[in-house]
C-alpha cells in the first residue's frame, strides 16, 4: 500500500521535529537540514520520477533559541519561550534558506498560528499564498508563530500544524519525520514485546492506546500527537507516514515506493472528501444564478464558474463560504467555495476578469468558484 500512496502523491507536506532539527537540542543540525533540503529539491525537480510540490513544516525555533541563549532547560515563562522562539527563528530560517539555495531551490518562510487557520478569511489568504509559492517552484518552510501567540506555545505542536497545513493545501500525503522508526504497539523502550506497526487505518482508536506520551525534553510532541495528526490529515484525504528522519534518503525512498516507517491510510480519497463535505453542507448563506451557457460549462465540461456567466447574487455570504449555484430556472446545479463575498460578487456579475481590479481595487481570483472547489448536485 505504501508504494502506491507515496508514489502517486504529487503534493506532500513534510514535518520534522525539534529533536531531529536541533540534534537533541545541541543546535541546528546543518548536515541533517542539508540532507532534507537535497531530497526536497530532488522531489521538486522530479529526479527519478514526476515533479512534486513540497511544503516543509519545521520545528526547532525554541530549541535553537535556547541554545543561542545558553539555556539548558526549556523555560516555563511564556515571555521567555517567546523570546527563545524569536532568537531561534532567525537561525532556523537562515539555515533552510542557505541549504535550499545550495540545491538551486527558492525558499520562503511562512509563520502561522492556529488562529490563522481558524479564521476563514485568513485561512484563504494563507492557502492562496502557499499555492502560489508551490506553483512558482518555491519550497515554503512553515513554523508556528510562537513569538506572538501564547496558546500555540502552551498547547500547540507542529504535528498538529503539519496536519492543518496538509488540509490547507489539500496535500496527497503528510510525512512526519521523527526520532523513532514509527509506531509500535507499545513503547519499545519499556516493553521488549512491542511490535512494529507497518500499516493501519488513520483514525483507528486502537492507535491512540498504543501511543505513549511526549518523547523528549526538547520537543513537545510524542507519538500520540502524530497519531492524532494523521487522523486530522485523513479528514481531507491525506494519508500519513511516520518515519525515522535520519533514515538514508528517506523521502526519496518513500516516493519511490519503499515501505519505511508506519503508514496510516486515509479511508477517503482527497477529492472525494472535499466534495462530500461541500455536498453535505446543510446551511448555505447564499447563491449565485448563472446563465444557460455557464450552467452547461459547469455541468458538461467541468469548468470553473466565471463571474461573466453570473446573472444574479442571492443572500449575504463571505469569501470562502459554501454557496449554491443555480441555473436560470432557479434549480441548484452545484455547490462550491466562493472566492468573493456577496457584495463583491454583485459588482462582478457579467464582468470579465480584466475589469476586476477597476471594480474592486484588487484581484483575488479570476473565478467565482474554481472547479477544484465545486461539486455538481444534479445531473
Amino acid at each position: 500500500m505504501v508504494s502506491s500512496v507515496l508514489r502517486d502523491a504529487r503534493r506532500i507536506v513534510v514535518k520534522v521535529g525539534s529533536s531531529l532539527v536541533t540534534n537533541e537540542g545541541r543546535g541546528l543540525d546543518e548536515a541533517a537540514i542539508g540532507e532534507w533540503s537535497r531530497q526536497l529539491a530532488a522531489l521538486v525537480r522530479g529526479e527519478g520520477g514526476a515533479p512534486r510540490e513540497v511544503v516543509m513544516v519545521s520545528s526547532g525555533a525554541i530549541a535553537e533559541g535556547m541554545k543561542r541563549l545558553g539555556w539548558t532547560a526549556r523555560p516555563q515563562e511564556i515571555h521567555e519561550l517567546q523570546a527563545a522562539a524569536a532568537v531561534g527563528q532567525m537561525g532556523l530560517a537562515q539555515m533552510y534558506e542557505t541549504k535550499l539555495r545550495e540545491q538551486g531551490m527558492g525558499s520562503a518562510q511562512v509563520l502561522l498560528t492556529h488562529a490563522d487557520l481558524a479564521d476563514r478569511e485568513r485561512y484563504l489568504n494563507a492557502r492562496s499564498t502557499l499555492l502560489t509559492l508551490l506553483r512558482l517552484g518555491v519550497v515554503p518552510v512553515i513554523n508556528e508563530n510562537d513569538t506572538v501567540v501564547n496558546d500555540e506555545i502552551k498547547f500547540g505542536d507542529n504535528d498538529t500544524l503539519g496536519a492543518l497545513v496538509a488540509n490547507l493545501v489539500e496535500a496527497d500525503a503528510l510525512v512526519i519525520l521523527t526520532d523513532q522508526k514509527g509506531l509500535y504497539t507499545a513503547d519499545p523502550r519499556k516493553d521488549p514485546a512491542a511490535q512494529f506497526v507497518h500499516e493501519a487505518q488513520a483514525g483507528d482508536p486502537a492507535l491512540e492506546a498504543m501511543a505513549g506520551g511526549a518523547g523528549s525534553s526538547i520537543g513537545k510532541g510524542g507519538m500520540i500527537t502524530k497519531i492524532l495528526a494523521a487522523k486530522r490529515a485523513a479528514g481531507s484525504g491525506a494519508s500519513t507516514v511516520i518515519a525515522w528522519g535520519r533514515e538514508e534518503n528517506v523521502l526519496l525512498r518513500l516516493v519511490h515506493g519503499e515501505a519505511l516507517g508506519t503508514l496510516l491510510v486515509a479511508q477517503t480519497a482527497k477529492k472525494q472528501a472535499r466534495k462530500q463535505w461541500m455536498a453535505d453542507h446543510l446551511q448555505m448563506r447564499g447563491a449565485v444564478v448563472v446563465d444557460a451557457g455557464a450552467a452547461a460549462k459547469l455541468r458538461d465540461e467541468g469548468k470553473s464558474l466565471l463571474p461573466i456567466g453570473m446573472t444574479a447574487v442571492e443572500g449575504d455570504f463571505s469569501r470562502g463560504e459554501v454557496i449554491a449555484v443555480r441555473d436560470p430556472s432557479g434549480r441548484e446545479i452545484a455547490r462550491g467555495l466562493a472566492n468573493y463575498a456577496s457584495a463583491e460578487a454583485r459588482l462582478l456579475c457579467r464582468k470579465p476578469s480584466s475589469e476586476f481590479e477597476k471594480l474592486l481595487g484588487y484581484v483575488a481570483e479570476s473565478e467565482m468558484v474554481h472547479r477544484d472547489n465545486l461539486v455538481l448536485t444534479t445531473g
